[in-house]
């Protein structure tokens, strides 16, 4: 498995670090692939990820090193760095991956950066900078294969053998009018296929799916994902071809915003911060807790106000926990089904009436089921009936209610554009607790007569 050679090549490089057994470590650097590079580099101190990545001989393997360090660690390896090694670094580099990583430099290095880098290069990055980091212009890679719609089929593979041999994704050619507009695209499949004297928009695909560069990052993922394709096109306002988004960028999107979506709905931010200091994980997931804090004043309150109820009938509490817990785990699970509902496209914020109405239902019918169980744990521990309707109710009540807060807040966020994975955790959780407690004591008190 991927996480066990992860875990051996990580020893083996730490074992060998420590006898100092540089040719051994040598050999093993610059046969392992960059990407399983920079898993052990989590694992090492900065001297320790300065040494091997000086053994790195291959500067093409040092640029994907490069891209597959998360930021903390990048700016402490590049502090210190030559300016101009840096630069060779970043040249053999895709635009889009350099374009990422200035991104995230001080506006000071990035210029100097940007002036010693090739003009032609240090353009196209440029070029991507002035889009927004998370739409299709700030992650389309502006290196492409497009031609002109008259031209044939053996004129289009001569191109491809002596003008575009470099190109990342040589699996689409493209067709764009004398404007450079898009007008359609061929698979390479299609192209050796028909006879070589066939002008291009004789067997061109015209039915292009296309992103405009100001699309959002997660849609474009949708789109790749959704049709099945190795690139989408990148248009501007008047339909013409500024780049492509590929399969590969596509991916690291996905699990970006996935990542994303668990942390806030887990109530821990939006930031991956397994590799960040004590301090600084402490004071992002600090915030997202207030809201679980001001529920649980909430509740002590709301419990305080029943005290006299606990004094006479101190049975009551003990079913506090089960009630408040069938509650939150069903507001959990509705709340995370429909986030990522709506984060894969299976869902849609039109939906709304219909999605709370679904999630209502079951939470109904559970609440049903899990009431009549618990109702009778109650009564057969204390033989009273009333104590056992009561928690009864209570459950039927809380789950029905967390299954609609559950659906609803998100959906209704969803609706009014706002995230919907920050609806969950803290938000619907507490939410949940303080209705829970609530309508417990409220049945619990008439029915008991207290």
């Amino acid at each position: 498995m991927p996480s066990d050679r992860n875990r051996i090549l990580v020893e083996s490089i730490k074992r060998l670090l420590r006898r100092g057994a540089t040719s051994h470590l040598g050999k093993i650097v610059n046969k392992t692939h960059a990407a399983d590079l920079s898993v052990v580099f989590r694992s090492l101190s900065l001297t320790e990820q300065r040494k091997l990545f000086t053994m790195i001989s291959d500067v093409e393997q040092k640029g994907v090193l490069f891209s597959e360090l998360d930021e903390d660690t990048f700016q402490d390896l590049i502090e210190g760095m030559k300016i101009e090694d840096i630069v060779r670094i970043l040249e053999s580099m895709p635009a889009d991956d350099v374009a990422d990583i200035i991104g995230r430099l001080p506006e000071d290095i990035s210029k100097t950066i940007l002036d010693k880098m090739k003009t032609a290069e240090s353009e196209e990055v440029e070029g991507l900078l002035r889009y927004d980091d998370e739409t299709a212009g700030g992650i389309m890679v502006p290196d492409f294969i497009a031609l002109k719609e008259d031209n044939t089929a053996r004129a289009a593979i001569e191109s491809l053998q002596k003008e575009h041999s470099d190109v990342e994704m040589p699996f689409y050619l493209y067709v764009v009018d004398e404007y450079g507009k898009l007008v359609g695209v061929s698979s390479l499949r299609q192209l050796v296929v028909v006879p070589p004297d066939t002008p291009l928009k004789d067997f061109m695909a015209t039915d292009v799916f296309s992103v405009q560069t100001d699309m959002d990052q997660e849609e474009v993922a949708k789109i790749v994902a959704r049709y099945d394709i190795l690139a989408v096109p990148v248009v501007d306002g008047t339909n013409r071809l500024v780049g492509i988004v590929t399969v590969d960028d596509v991916i690291d999107i996905i699990r970006k915003e996935a990542t994303e979506d668990i942390l806030r709905m887990a109530g821990a931010g939006e930031e991956f911060v397994e590799t960040k200091s004590i301090l600084k994980s402490t004071r992002i997931r600090l915030p997202w807790l207030f809201a679980s804090c001001i529920g649980g004043i909430l509740a002590f309150f709301i419990i305080g106000k029943f005290e006299s109820s606990l004094l006479k009938f101190t049975y009551l509490a003990a079913f506090i926990p089960v009630i408040m817990g069938m509650g939150g785990n069903i507001g959990t699970q509705s709340s995370t089904i429909v986030v990522r509902g709506l984060a894969t496209g299976r869902l849609h914020a039109r939906d709304l009436w219909s999605v709370v109405l679904k999630e209502l239902t079951i939470g109904v019918i559970l609440g049903l089921v899990y009431g009549l169980l618990i109702g009778s744990v109650a009564q057969f521990r204390y033989s009273t009936l009333a104590l056992a309707i009561s928690v009864a109710l209570a459950v039927v009540s809380s789950m029905s209610i967390a299954a609609l807060v559950g659906s609803l807040v998100p959906m209704g966020f969803a609706r009014v554009n706002i995230d919907p994975a920050v609806a969950t955790g803290p938000f619907v959780t507490t939410a949940i607790d303080i209705i829970s407690v609530l309508f417990y004591f409220v049945i619990a008190t008439t029915l008991l007569g207290i």
